[in-house]
């Protein structure tokens, strides 16, 4: 491990930075170096501008990938590597188009539900769409953080290490928010045990 990469680490826990953010910076810095063959130490503004250029005309990466890579530039040349640039004009992060979601209607949604054959897969998305969850935060739900009663689910340190409420359904979606609880209700007293994370194994597929 060279200098740069162990004080890169350090800093990022010094600030406590999620693992997730951690991996993708030191994966993303790694690319960079390895791109021009040299460290970052030795290479600036040209590089990092012909680096951009890279991404996105060669390798015509998403503008959601390279705002990951400028974004992890930024923290090396900013707080490891202590840059006193003005790093909106040295690093410029892409514009992100502003495009709408495609909505269903609450019937095209129960009926695309009703689909779902694999019971694990049905409680995930129907648990997706009435709570508004992201994936990684529905996998890692317990059945205590389910409240029927109020209709909402606990999320413990979700995305950017933050505690929340889900309210499981508005008044147009209402439907689906009771069958999830209804799914989450059923598969907890058959699994006591379980934690529901709707890929494990422990869930009956067929039920």
């Amino acid at each position: 491990m060279t200098s740069l990469r162990q004080r890169l680490i350090e800093d990022m826990q010094i600030r406590n930075l999620a693992v997730n953010t951690q991996e993708s910076y030191i994966q993303q810095v790694s690319l960079f170096a390895r791109h021009f063959k040299k460290s970052p130490e030795l290479l600036g503004p040209e590089q990092i501008r012909a680096y951009q250029l890279y991404m996105t005309n060669e390798k015509k990466l998403s503008t959601g990938s390279i705002v990951v890579a400028i974004s992890a530039l930024r923290f090396v040349y900013r707080v490891t590597l202590k840059k006193d640039w003005s790093f909106a004009d040295i690093i410029p992060a892409p514009h992100k188009p502003q495009t709408l979601p495609v909505v269903l209607s609450p019937e095209e949604v129960i009926q695309f539900l009703d689909c779902v054959r694999i019971r694990r897969h049905r409680v995930i998305l129907t648990t997706c769409y009435a709570a508004g969850s992201r994936i990684s935060e529905a996998i890692a739900l317990t059945p205590p953080a389910i409240d029927s009663k109020r209709m909402v689910i606990r999320v413990e340190q979700g995305k950017g290490r933050k505690d929340r409420l889900w309210a499981m359904a508005h008044k147009r979606s209402y439907v689906p928010g009771k069958v999830m609880c209804r799914e989450l209700r059923s598969i907890s007293k058959r699994h006591r045990l379980l934690r529901i994370a709707f890929m494990s194994r422990c869930v009956d597929d067929s039920a």
